[in-house]
This record gives structure tokens, C-alpha cells and sequence, in this order.
């Protein structure tokens, strides 16, 4: 393999021991020509590099140069599986069959974010690439890690298709009831990775209801229709659009970073579409789709542009957007949400494909 990726980087500088484990950045390579990199440490997506309109490669996810980066980035869930609960638990607390667990980390707010201080996006993974266009990633997490209960055997694997289709299959198993919401945090700028604004993005969703959030981003009542309102993306709507209007949910989460729920036909745990998303400036389409319940629209809001990407880019306020497949924030305190609970004897399964093609 060579040392230099085809989006530029050296494989060498991704290459550290930390926490005891050797990390290192694998390159995936499909028959198109495109390419996906991976690294070991918080089972992150570095780069995919996708044609544009004009068949020139695009780097579409915001990332790092190096491993040093990644451990000292100020975005610590760039392109990373968050887990053991992705998005947030209400004040670091939930009840699973009788038993309170209370000692989750408060890192955001007053609540429990992405699992905690260190999450399986700051944990290294072992990783396996098992031909040119996939890799599995597995990690262990022990019982009373980062305040939850059960040991859990995870893994992730990627696929890089040859319809330039970035599949996501993870699965996972306990010894003991637990809960579990796993999702990817890739920040995508189909503009190209460094362009300062996906606010020209044209996006659409499918759902017709989203969960509304109080001021710490926990969804506090039923589920509302978006219908009348600008988190209506039943159409193509520019992401810039409608993000500074005068709305309540907006303006607590300072632009999106909201749950909507996705419309789902036939079985519960198929494979559906889930959102749309373009470059006018690139013709580079995104077509998500997932077994999950849910997508929280993220659109880089807390970016400051203070760090340094990839080949020096700057990520400033909503320079990329996140469609991160998941079930509902604060899930384990919601019984009316589906559930999120694992039991022995069951194996976690989900699948989120993001598909690159141009308009």
C-alpha cells in the first residue's frame, strides 16, 4: 500500500501507541476510483474522496492530518462511532429493570453525551481490513465502563462499494441488559471538505415528525410535526434557508441539532431512505439510507474554526453537516420511545449505507 493516500495524507502520520495499542489508518479502494480511509482510534472515517460533476475527486467528510490532531482536537467525534450511547442521556442517569445508574459522565450541560469522557470515539479499536474495500473494527467495552452496565462486544465494519456506497454494518452483543445507541459523527461538506458553508446545501428528510429539545437538547414532550415549520424537509429545502428563523428549537441548539423521526414502511428494522443531500456547487448527491428510527440533522453549529484540518482548512460555524443514524436521545428514560435496551441472547444489528453519486 502506498504511504500517501489519494486524499493526501501519510499514512505514517497516523501511525502512535496510545493507551498500549498501536494505531494506524487503513485506505479503502473501490473499481471507481474512489476512496475511504479509516483509523483505528475512535473507528473514525478520515476522508472519502468522490467525483464530482466533473469526475474530479472530492474530499466530503472534515477530519485531521494525524493522530496527534485527533487527540487533541477540539471536535472530538469528527468522523467517529460514538457509543456506548450516542447523543444524550438527561443528567447522567437512567433506570434498567429496577437498577439506577447514576454515574454516567456530565459532559454536556447537565447531561451525558456520546458515552461519556471517553466514548468509543477516544478508545482504540482493533481493526482488520479484510480486502481493498472493507474493514471491521472491534472493540470491547467492560462492565461499568463509562457508567454502564454489561460488558459488550462490538463491531463495525465499512464497505466501500463499487456504486460508491460507504455501507455501515454494526452489531453487537452483552452479558448483561444494557443500553446501546451507535451512530457515525462524519461531518460532510459535499462542497468539499474546508469549504466554509453548507448553507447552500439542498437537503431533504423523511419525516414527518421531529422531537423537540429544551435548552440542554433533550427532547421534552411529543413528538410535533414539522409541517409549517422550518424543520419541514419533506422537500428540498437550501440547509441556510430557514436556519436563523425566528423558532424556538432553533434557536436553543443556535441552528439544527434535532432528532427527526424517520418515516418507516414495511418492517420496523429494514433498510429506508432517510435524506437527500446535494452540492449545487460540486453536483455531489448524498443519498442516506438506514435501519434506525432516527437521524439528528447536526449542522456544525459549535464549530469554531479555531482548529486546523485537513491540509490546513479551517472549519468555521456550520462548515459541515451531520446525519448521524441513531435511535431517540434520552431513549433509556423515554418508555415511549422504541427501545434501546440489549439483553443477553440478543445481537444488536444495524445498518446505515451513505451513498455518493452526481447531479
Amino acid at each position: 500500500m502506498n504511504e500517501q493516500t489519494l486524499s493526501g495524507l501519510l499514512l505514517t502520520d497516523f501511525q502512535k501507541v496510545v493507551d498500549g495499542k498501536e494505531t494506524f489508518m487503513c485506505a479503502l479502494t473501490n473499481n471507481c476510483g474512489s476512496e475511504m480511509t479509516v483509523l483505528n482510534y475512535g473507528a473514525k472515517i478520515v476522508s472519502i474522496m468522490v467525483p464530482d460533476k466533473n469526475g474530479k475527486l472530492i474530499d466530503v467528510v472534515a477530519g485531521h492530518q494525524s493522530i496527534d490532531d485527533y487527540l487533541t482536537s477540539e471536535e472530538p467525534y469528527f468522523g467517529a462511532i460514538c457509543g456506548r450511547y450516542g447523543n444524550r442521556i438527561a443528567n447522567g442517569a437512567f433506570t434498567l429493570d429496577g437498577v439506577v445508574y447514576d454515574k454516567l459522565a456530565i459532559n454536556n450541560g447537565p447531561n451525558s453525551l456520546h458515552g461519556g469522557i471517553k466514548g468509543f470515539n477516544a478508545v482504540v479499536w482493533d481493526m482488520k481490513q479484510t480486502d481493498r474495500q472493507t474493514v471491521v473494527l472491534t472493540y470491547t467495552a467492560r462492565d461499568g465502563e463509562e457508567g454502564f452496565p454489561g460488558r459488550l462486544d462490538v463491531s463495525v465494519t465499512y464497505c466501500l462499494s463499487d456504486k460508491n456506497e460507504v455501507f455501515i454494518v454494526y452489531r453487537a452483543v452483552t452479558d448483561k441488559p444494557t443500553v446501546l445507541n451507535l451512530t457515525n459523527h462524519s461531518y460532510f461538506n459535499l462542497s468539499g471538505a474546508g469549504d466554509p458553508s453548507i448553507g447552500d446545501h439542498l437537503l431533504t428528510i423523511n419525516a414527518d415528525y421531529f422531537l423537540p429539545t429544551d435548552e440542554s437538547s433533550i427532547p421534552y414532550g411529543p413528538k410535533e410535526k414539522v409541517e409549517g415549520t422550518p424543520m419541514d424537509f419533506r422537500q428540498f429545502h437550501a440547509v441556510g434557508e430557514r436556519i436563523n428563523d425566528d423558532f424556538e428549537p432553533l434557536k436553543f441548539g443556535k441552528g439544527y441539532d434535532h432528532t427527526f423521526i424517520l418515516n418507516k414502511k414495511g418492517k420496523e428494522n429494514d433498510l429506508s431512505f432517510c435524506a437527500s443531500c446535494i452540492s449545487p456547487k460540486t453536483g455531489i448527491v448524498m443519498d442516506t439510507y438506514t435501519t434506525e428510527p432516527g437521524v439528528q440533522l447536526y449542522t456544525g453549529n459549535w464549530m469554531t474554526g479555531n482548529l486546523v484540518g485537513k491540509h490546513g482548512q479551517r472549519y468555521p460555524e456550520k462548515a459541515a453537516l451531520c446525519l448521524e443514524t441513531q435511535h431517540f436521545p434520552d431513549s433509556p428514560n423515554k418508555p415511549e420511545y422504541p427501545s434501546t435496551v440489549l439483553r443477553p441472547g440478543e445481537e444488536f444489528a444495524s445498518n446505515t449505507v451513505y451513498k455518493f453519486s452526481v447531479k
